[in-house]
């Protein structure tokens, strides 16, 4: 019996080591193969929706579908006995993506067409994060995250803005065209503001007054200028913090022999080796 478990517990390393372990070849190596067999199961799911082509390699797509799911489920078991708090893994956010991510297929057993929410495995490409831990990967989230967070003031009241605009422009083009230009109701006139202003433009509701065309005209001219600046926002935050950084890493020097220049976050000297 204790051979027994101590082969489980020598297996459960192993498995551990090759499914968590994203800083190890195997692990990567796995991350990389469990990558490429999402979106290869994305892609069937997606070659099923075309009529021509499931009509002739339906039996052949259901297969791999199959495959595929068996695949996952292992990997899922495999995922729960190889840590020592497989309930933290369960609840987690990657473990529910996970189980969400297999059960479509069995589902379709109980339900027509439950499998075609196998779609939803495209989730899982979000371990493709987990994978990119390279210090200078992290390094540029961790930028843009505080780019986004330092901005996200300026971004709302700027969202605020365009949703007061769009009240007002819409209001006036209902007046304007009113019910013979397809401007049946104010929200229906906001509705085609929106567009216009993201100059998406889908021409389901156009002007046909010579006031309401000018005042359209004026709106997807506003809308270009409106693009660049939610953009512009987070990108004079990104460089402001560059800024920040490279000012702070030149004043302060090592305290042991006055060497500039260290890195962002540095523990040591790469000098002299002291304490910063």
């Amino acid at each position: 019996m204790q051979r027994i478990k101590s082969k489980f517990d020598s297996f459960r390393q192993k498995t551990n080591v090759v499914i968590y372990g994203t800083n190890t070849a195997s692990g990567r190596l796995f991350d990389l193969i469990l990558l490429g067999i999402i979106v290869l199961s994305v892609i069937i799911v997606m070659l099923e929706t075309v009529k021509g082509f499931d009509t002739k390699y339906h039996n052949e797509l259901i297969v791999l579908e199959w495959i595929i799911t068996i695949f996952f489920t292992l990997e899922y078991i495999l995922r729960i006995i190889s840590i020592k708090k497989p309930i933290k893994y369960i609840f987690s956010f990657y473990g529910i993506i996970d189980l969400i991510a297999i059960l479509p297929m069995y589902l379709s057993f109980f339900f027509v067409g439950a499998s075609v929410l196998t779609v939803i495995r495209a989730l899982r490409l979000l371990r493709l994060f987990k994978i990119l831990k390279h210090p200078k990967f992290s390094s540029q989230s961790i930028h843009l995250k505080e780019a986004l967070i330092a901005s996200r003031g300026k971004i709302l009241i700027f969202i605020y803005f365009m949703l007061i605009s769009s009240i007002i422009i819409g209001s006036v083009m209902y007046i304007v065209e009113g019910e013979e230009g397809g401007f049946t109701s104010i929200p229906i006139s906001i509705y085609w503001t929106i567009v216009t202003l993201t100059t998406v433009g889908y021409g389901d509701i156009s002007p046909i007054t010579p006031l309401g065309q000018a005042i359209a005209s004026a709106v997807m001219i506003m809308g270009y200028g409106i693009i660049a600046v939610p953009t512009g926002i987070v990108t004079a935050e990104f460089a402001n913090n560059n800024r920040k950084k490279n000012r702070a890493d030149k004043i302060n020097p090592c305290p042991s022999c006055g060497t500039e220049g260290h890195k962002y976050n540095a523990k040591y000297c790469y000098h002299c080796g002291a304490d910063l």
